[in-house]
């Protein structure tokens, strides 16, 4: 089986408020390609630090094809599948009310052929020219000719992920789940049934989409199974995991994924080791907390949400000026929102101990009276 160069897509987070500024983690959906064969990759959590230049905010997502679309860093190649036609037993035939003879359902499609292939194959071509709509009316079309074929429900979730179509992606993940679901129930009944091997893969896109979405339960359960389907650690799939326990207040459990997550990445600081900082405070580990933070600070030190954490942790060691002056570093703006409960809450979504901390902080030097 050939390997074959994956097309990275990074997630953006787009502004709801151009006076906006976060450093907002973006659990990665990952994206799904395949042609003759099946081609999986998922890219590493992308987390942008947001401000007044060309940053942005939480409330909507976008898919950035950028001039890295087979940049070797983010090649995740998770699966090939070879190119071949999928055989299936014949199901019982089932009467209608009226005696009518009903067709059974056909099988479930792994591989493409046929006009299928020739439509889905464009439709490939068009998402890593950039051209998401035209990719999407042609996954349409793919799925009203084969709905049975499991990778055109899922590009076609690609393409409302790209729009920020949330609730329709995670519809349409839903329809490749089931079918690969079935598909691997039929394998187990019959020999000779091609497979669908990538249900961990579809779970973690659904799972980071419900993430996103206000599903945090949804979400931790299909990234639990995704976890447990990959059944070896991978970084992806244990940073969208740390940030969906730590979402459901399952801190020792995100503790540990966080921490898993970031000895694979050790050499380069992520900004998803802020989340990672947090979980640790809240769990009074507060020189772990300090340790990380001082790492993200150093990497990523203009970033407001840093600023606003770093303080949140220089004000627990007991050094309050230095504090002030670390948060009082955040421009005006930016800083009135970390007054905000509703910021604290949705947008940037910090535990309960780091946001008693920055209550704190923020009457200190003045903000709270601001807030919102």
């Amino acid at each position: 089986m050939a390997n074959i160069m994956a097309t990275a897509v990074a997630w953006l987070l787009l502004s709801r408020s151009a006076q906006g500024a976060a450093f907002v983690a973006a659990p990665a959906v990952p994206k799904t390609c395949i042609d003759s064969r099946v081609q999986h990759k998922t890219l590493p959590q992308l987390y942008t630090t947001l401000d007044d230049n060309n940053h942005h905010d939480l409330d909507s997502l976008t898919i950035d094809l950028s001039n890295n679309l087979f940049d070797d860093r983010r090649n995740f190649i998770k699966s090939v599948v070879s190119m071949g036609l999928i055989a299936s037993s014949v199901p019982a035939v089932a009467l209608a009310e009226d005696n009518t003879v009903l067709a059974p359902p056909s099988p479930v499609q792994v591989v493409a052929t046929g006009d299928t292939k020739k439509l889905f194959n464009e439709g490939r071509a068009l998402e890593a020219q950039g051209n998401i709509l035209a990719a999407q009316r042609l996954y349409v079309k793919v799925t009203k000719i084969s709905p049975r074929f499991i990778y055109g429900w899922a590009n076609l979730s690609n393409t409302l992920v790209a729009q920020g179509q949330l609730n329709d992606a995670e519809e349409t993940y839903s329809k490749a789940i089931n079918l690969c679901e079935e598909n691997l129930k039929e394998a187990e009944e019959s020999f000779g049934i091609k497979r669908c091997d990538d249900l961990y893969l579809l779970l973690l896109n659904r799972g980071s989409v419900r993430l996103n979405n206000g599903m945090p339960k949804e979400a931790l359960t299909d990234l639990q199974k995704a976890n447990t389907l990959r059944a070896r650690p991978d970084a992806v799939i244990l940073q969208n995991l740390a940030r969906a326990q730590e979402i459901n207040s399952f801190y020792s459990q995100s503790d540990k994924s966080y921490t898993t997550a970031i000895s694979m990445t050790a050499n380069e600081v992520n900004p998803f080791w802020l989340r990672s900082s947090m979980v640790k405070y809240q769990l009074g580990d507060l020189n772990g907390a300090m340790d990380l933070m001082k790492r993200v600070e150093n990497r990523f030190p203009e970033a407001p949400e840093v600023r606003a954490a770093y303080a949140v942790l220089l004000l627990a060691k007991g050094d309050e000026d230095a504090a002030r002056k670390k948060f009082l570093e955040i421009p005006d703006r930016q800083r009135v929102k970390y007054a905000d409960g509703e910021f604290l809450e949705k947008v940037v979504a910090w535990p309960s101990a780091m946001k008693e901390g920055l209550s704190t902080l923020t009457k200190a030097v003045g903000d709270s009276s601001q807030e919102s």
